[in-house]
C-alpha cells in the first residue's frame, strides 16, 4: 500500500539531486573547507593552549636543586693561641680547623606572591599572537575567493557559447538546406553549398575547442571543491545584483586590528618589568659545613622567608622599547592606509568597468536585431538571384559573433559585479 508513494519520493530526491545547481556561493563554501590551509586554524589553536599553559605555570611552586663540591687553598680560622692565657685550663684547648674539601647539597621551593602584571600580559600577548595568525589565514583563504570567480564565470560562458554554437549550428544548416533546394532549381552552384560546409566546420571546430576549454575549467574547479563535476555538471547563474553598502570590510582589516592589539599587550609586558617581585621561598640543605661555618662535619638545616626582587635594569631600556612600540605602531598604521588607498583605487576601478558594461549591453540587441534584418534581408536577395552566398555566410557569422559578444559582456559583466564584491568584501 506505501511502496507506490516511497518510490515516488525517492524517485523524486534523486531527480532533485541529479538537476541541483551548483552556486557560486556554495563553492566558496566548499573550495574553503577543501583548502588544506584551513587546517592550521586546529594548530594555532593548539600552540595557544599550550603556551597559555606554560604561562599559567608561573604561578605554580618553583623547586630548585642544587648539589656542590669543592676544595679550597685555605679556610676560616680563629687567630687565637690559648696556649698564652694563663689559665690551665684554657691553655690545652684547641679549636679545629674546618676540613678544605667542601660539600653540599639544597633545594629550594619558591612561591610568587605577585609577579608585577607580567604573566597576565604574557598571557594577553599570547592570545593577541594567535589572532594575528588567524586573521593572516583568512586573509589566504580570502583570496581563495578570486580563483574561484575566475573559474565559475569562465564556465558560465564557455557554457553560454556552447549553446550560441548549437544555434549557429542550427541556423547553418537552415541555409545549407535551403542553398541545396536553390542548387537543384539552377539557383545557385555547388560553390555555394562548399562555402556553407566550410562555416559549418569552423563552427563544429569552435564547439570543440570551447568544450575542452569548458572541461578543463570543470576540472580545475572540481579540484578547488573536492566535489567530482562532470560534464552535466549544472552551474548556477549568480543575480546581477550588488549590495547598497560600499564599505571595504576586507579581512587584512582585521590583520591589522589584531596586530595593533598585539603591541598593546606587548606594552603591558614592558611596564611589568618595572615592577618589583614578591615571593615566598623556602631552602633545605644537608652539607659540611652547614650553617654553622665553626663546626666541621655534615650537618642539616633550612631557611626560609618573604624574597623581593626588582630589576631597575628595566628602567634603563624603557624609553628605547616605548619608542619602538610607537615606530611598530606608526609603521602598521601605513601598511593600513596603503592598503585602503589601493584597495579604494580598485574598487573605482571595477566600479566603472560594471557600468561600462551596462552601457554596451544596451547597445548588443540593436546590433544583434540590426544584424539579424540584413541577414534575412540577404536570404531573401539569395533566394531571388540577386546576391550570392557568400556575402549571406558573411551576414550569418556576423550575426553569430553579435550573439557571442552579448554572451561575453553579460559574463564580463557579472564577473566584474562578483569581482568589485571580492574587493570590499560585500
Amino acid at each position: 500500500m506505501y511502496k507506490k508513494p516511497i518510490i515516488l519520493i525517492f524517485t523524486l530526491m534523486l531527480t532533485m539531486q541529479v538537476f541541483a545547481q551548483l552556486s557560486i556561493e556554495a563553492c566558496y563554501e566548499k573550495a574553503r573547507a577543501n583548502y588544506p590551509l584551513v587546517k592550521q586554524y586546529g594548530l594555532i589553536e593548539q600552540a595557544r593552549d599550550y603556551n597559555l599553559s606554560n604561562a599559567a605555570k608561573a604561578w605554580l611552586p618553583q623547586v630548585q636543586l642544587s648539589a656542590k663540591a669543592s676544595y679550597q687553598s685555605d679556610v676560616t680560622k680563629i687567630p687565637i693561641d690559648f696556649s698564652q692565657i694563663p689559665v690551665p685550663q684554657l691553655a690545652e684547648m684547641k679549636i679545629p680547623a674546618l676540613s678544605k674539601d667542601q660539600y653540599g647539597a639544597t633545594i629550594e621551593l619558591s612561591q610568587t606572591l605577585w609577579d608585577g602584571g607580567i604573566v597576565g600580559a604574557k598571557r594577553a600577548t599570547i592570545h593577541a599572537n594567535a589572532d594575528i595568525e588567524k586573521a593572516d589565514l583568512e586573509v589566504n583563504l580570502y583570496s581563495l575567493k578570486e580563483r574561484v570567480n575566475q573559474l565559475f564565470f569562465g564556465i558560465l560562458m564557455f557554457e553560454a557559447m556552447l549553446e550560441q554554437n548549437k544555434l549557429f549550428q542550427d541556423e547553418l544548416q537552415r541555409n545549407f538546406e535551403q542553398i541545396t533546394a536553390l542548387v537543384k532549381n539552377g539557383l545557385a552552384n555547388q560553390a555555394d553549398i562548399d562555402a556553407v560546409k566550410v562555416e559549418q566546420l569552423k563552427a563544429r571546430q569552435h564547439f570543440t575547442q570551447v568544450s575542452h576549454s569548458r572541461k578543463a575549467y570543470l576540472q580545475m574547479l572540481s579540484a578547488f571543491i573536492n566535489e567530482e563535476l562532470d560534464e552535466n555538471a549544472s552551474l548556477q547563474k549568480p543575480n546581477a545584483v550588488f549590495g547598497a553598502s560600499t564599505e571595504i570590510s576586507r579581512p587584512e582589516l582585521s590583520f591589522f586590528d589584531n596586530k595593533l592589539l598585539s603591541l598593546d599587550a606587548y606594552q603591558k609586558e614592558i611596564k611589568a618589568d618595572l615592577m618589583p617581585r614578591f615571593g615566598l621561598f623556602f631552602t633545605g640543605g644537608y652539607g659540611n659545613p652547614g650553617l654553622n661555618m665553626l663546626k666541621d662535619g655534615f650537618s642539616a638545616y633550612y631557611i626560609g622567608g618573604i624574597r623581593l626582587s626588582w630589576n631597575i635594569g628595566s628602567f634603563y631600556t624603557f624609553k628605547n622599547r616605548q619608542n619602538v612600540l610607537n615606530t611598530s605602531r606608526n609603521a602598521i598604521a601605513f601598511q593600513r592606509e596603503t592598503f585602503l588607498f589601493n584597495t579604494s583605487l580598485n574598487q573605482s576601478s571595477k566600479a566603472n568597468e560594471v557600468e561600462k558594461l551596462r552601457e554596451i549591453l544596451k547597445s548588443d540587441d540593436e546590433i544583434i536585431a540590426l544584424r539579424n534584418s540584413v541577414k534575412r534581408s540577404l536570404e531573401s536577395k539569395v533566394a531571388n538571384g540577386t546576391a550570392n552566398v557568400t556575402d549571406l555566410m558573411r551576414e550569418v557569422t556576423a550575426e553569430a559573433l553579435a550573439k557571442q559578444d552579448k554572451i561575453l559582456h553579460e559574463t564580463e559583466m557579472l564577473q566584474a559585479i562578483y569581482n568589485l564584491k571580492y574587493i570590499i568584501n560585500n
